[in-house]
């Protein structure tokens, strides 16, 4: 079933349909999902709540783009509310002790699996996540991620500063003990 047909069955309630439409999606919306998240369980509440808008917002898709793009529109955006509205983007780790360490060597990244870069994303303060999520992966600008998370550019600019003080002080960690 094309993802045309997929939408409009969707849209006039068919739950064969629903049913398809989220096995087809979930897998890569998760892995959206886990970058915004700090471990499964919360991302798996992030997807479940992310269908649920899909569901209930398939009649505002306007198919203009691509359904999977929309979709993946609607994770972001779910994830970012929920941590809006638990206030965990304000936290933030003191990434001065960072600044001034020595330089991971470039070739650490290369090496890595996916699965320990994701973790490693999923172990930086939620702030630092979002921001370096929303310009590194998802490719907003300072500004877009201003206006999603209703902070100013330069708190964005800041945090994603921080997030790669902080990135790159644990990938020293994770080369120390490779080299152990």
């Amino acid at each position: 079933m094309d993802e045309k047909q997929l939408f409009r069955d969707c849209l006039n309630g068919d739950r064969r349909a629903q049913k398809k439409l989220y096995d087809r999606y979930a897998g890569k919306m998760f892995a959206v999902c886990m970058r915004y998240a700090k471990d499964r369980p919360t991302a798996e509440d992030y997807l479940q709540e992310g269908f649920i808008r899909v569901f209930r917002k398939l009649d505002s898709f306007r198919e203009e783009g691509s359904f999977e793009g929309w979709i993946r529109t609607i994770m972001v955006n779910t994830s970012l509310e929920i941590l809006r509205k638990n206030d965990l983007l304000a936290a933030s780790d003191d990434y001065t002790r960072y600044v001034g360490l020595a330089q991971p060597d470039p070739g650490i990244i290369e090496h890595m699996q996916e699965q320990e870069l994701i973790s490693l994303i999923q172990q930086m303060p939620a702030g630092f996540r979002t921001v370096f999520n929303l310009y590194a992966i998802e490719g907003y600008t300072h500004k877009e991620i201003g206006d999603k998370l209703q902070i100013n550019e330069g708190t964005s600019k800041s945090q994603y500063a921080r997030a790669k003080v902080w990135l790159q002080h644990k990938l020293i960690q994770s080369d120390e003990r490779d080299r152990r």
